[in-house]
């Protein structure tokens, strides 16, 4: 298989973990259950580890939603768009957070955040997570942040 045939895939499938990741923050708010419980068997160890990175997180990761969400309260976020956005920043913000071969960077994470969302979320919502990333982003550059 030709290199970049091989590095397509690797990209794929991470995109593909990593919307696993944000379903299964998102199954876990909703029906109130633990993420051992909404885990597909084939999860991978990268999904799990950035699942669980995230909902560690994710105290911090709301506050900086909420904050960049004028006009909005967290309670009125979609759960969806909150998992999406909540695996967007982690990656953004704590790369070392979970392992892998390269950490993502702060725009590949903000653009399969926001191509998740175009697939699964309401008409609106891809504008809004990108909002909100991009802001945490440029906030995160202004104060002296690497990424």
């Amino acid at each position: 298989m030709p290199a970049g045939r091989s590095r397509e895939r690797r990209t794929s499938r991470r995109s593909e973990q990593r919307r696993a990741a944000a379903f299964a923050l998102y199954q876990s708010e909703l029906n109130t259950r633990e993420l051992d419980e909404v885990f597909t068997p084939d999860a991978s160890t990268f999904t799990r580890a950035l699942a669980y990175a995230a909902q560690d997180y994710t105290p911090e990761l709301d506050a900086l939603i909420e904050r960049h969400a004028k006009g909005w309260t967290l309670d009125r976020i979609a759960p969806l768009e909150k998992a999406i956005m909540r695996v967007a920043l982690l990656e953004m913000l704590h790369p070392d957070a979970v392992p892998a071969d390269r950490p993502i960077p702060a725009e590949g994470a903000i653009d399969e955040a926001v191509e998740t969302a175009k697939t699964f979320c309401g008409a609106d919502a891809p504008r809004f997570v990108n909002g909100i990333l991009a802001a945490v982003l440029r906030e995160t550059r202004q104060n002296g942040g690497s990424r």
